[in-house]
């Protein structure tokens, strides 16, 4: 017994002297993410405060670049997984979740409150009826307009879709384009082909398009195409040529009316010399009532991949970065907006807006068509989509095309 104890102070000396405790082994907790300068240092000051709360608990936190992490995460959830990882929401993680290599989260949203106040981003997250992460920041797409040309056409803000094309005449008619975009990137157009997809025949239907389920050539996806033919004479007519800036310029200087973009672009917008006085937004307008209003918001998530070694840690880190607080801070300091229903933003009308807009909406989160659709089929589908605003002419070839390539893609 003398020797026991003698043993247990020694090395509860030894303990000391290394800085460590003897009576409480702290665990390690890995996440992996792929965060720019700003959001680094957010997440950061949030993992202290993690930390704080919950001392023995030591997470380490390795940050990629964004293109390098899109190859190492293929690597790693399938050799030496960590036990967070960062990636996105909708049919971005489906791949993931198909091989088995994100871990089921459905207890921690049950246990947390998660359906309630996350839910604006379920649909989002859910998979065969389970949850497969955690929603921390989303940003909102819409229409955004210069309230000066509209008074210079005697236009009005448009209640739904048929209002929106009528005004189109009016801009017409002032020597203004009804609305702009730059596709020489491809990626502003889908924006507008997602919102009018999701107006036309809904979430699900637009999530199973993106998934590989219902073919191009179908009826009701000519109708989503049909609907956009009647504001294709309106667009800025050189599109193709340029870039989404040069657009945004375009609408800061009144010469477009509407432009179709994410929330990102106020401050070019700004830096053009618009102002909350004469810069609007407003969600794309509803073109069958019958159609639950549906949201763009593109969704940065965070997983428990299938191979972590600190399960029960890292579901405790999941429920802290979902709670109001955290999402609150968190996306101060990204200038996005927190998914949880119970946090605050800052003044700036556009991202009150924004949570406004996606906090209420019933239809459902879309995650933008290059993160719901396949890398290859999204391609070839934003080049449709800008041939479609060129050449609306060319629709039945476009179509007979993505159909071809979705039979190939999906196998």
């Amino acid at each position: 017994m003398l020797t026991t104890k003698r043993t247990a102070g020694v090395a509860l000396a030894i303990a000391l002297l290394s800085g460590t405790t003897a009576l409480a082994e702290t665990r390690t907790l890995s996440y992996y993410a792929d965060y720019d300068p700003n959001p680094l240092a957010a997440m950061e000051a949030l993992i202290a405060e993690f930390e704080a709360a919950n001392p023995d608990i030591d997470v380490v936190l390795q940050n990629f670049d964004h293109e390098g992490y899109k190859t190492a995460i293929r690597n790693f959830l399938t050799t030496d997984a960590p036990d967070l990882a960062n990636w996105y929401a909708g049919n971005r993680m489906a791949p993931f979740v198909d091989a088995g290599q994100f871990m089921d989260v459905t207890d921690a949203w049950d246990a947390n409150g998660l359906n309630e106040s996350l839910a604006s981003a379920a649909a989002s997250m859910t998979m065969d009826g389970k949850k497969w992460g955690i929603p921390y920041t989303y940003y909102q797409w819409g229409v955004y307009f210069n309230k000066d040309a509209y008074a210079a056409a005697g236009a009005n803000v448009p209640a739904n879709y048929d209002e929106f094309v009528a005004n189109c005449e009016l801009f017409k008619a002032a020597g203004i384009d009804c609305l702009t975009t730059g596709t020489s990137a491809l990626w502003p157009g889908a924006g507008i082909f997602d919102y009018m997809n999701l107006r036309t025949n809904g979430y699900e239907f637009h999530n199973a398009l993106t998934s590989g389920e219902i073919a191009w050539t179908d009826d009701r996806v000519r109708a989503t195409f049909a609907n956009w033919a009647k504001i294709v004479p309106y667009i800025t007519a050189d599109h193709a040529a340029i870039d989404w800036q040069d657009a945004a310029a375009l609408m800061s200087q009144g010469k477009a009316a509407n432009y179709v973009m994410g929330n990102f672009a106020v401050a070019t917008f700004k830096d053009g010399g618009m102002t909350n006085d004469n810069l609007g937004f407003m969600a794309f307008p509803e073109i069958d009532a019958s159609i639950p209003r549906a949201e763009e918001a593109p969704t940065d998530t965070i997983h428990i991949p299938a191979g972590a070694k600190n399960v029960e840690d890292a579901k405790t880190f999941l429920a802290f970065i979902a709670s109001a607080d955290a999402q609150t801070k968190l996306n101060a300091a990204l200038g996005q907006l927190p998914i949880n229903a119970g946090s605050t933003v800052g003044d700036d009308p556009y991202i009150q807006a924004g949570f406004e807009l996606l906090s209420t909406t019933p239809g459902g989160i879309a995650q933008f068509f290059d993160r719901d659709a396949p890398a290859e089929m999204a391609k070839l589908g934003m080049e449709g989509f800008q041939e479609f605003m060129v050449l609306p002419e060319n629709l039945d070839a476009i179509l007979e095309r993505l159909e071809a390539a979705r039979e190939r893609i999906y196998k």
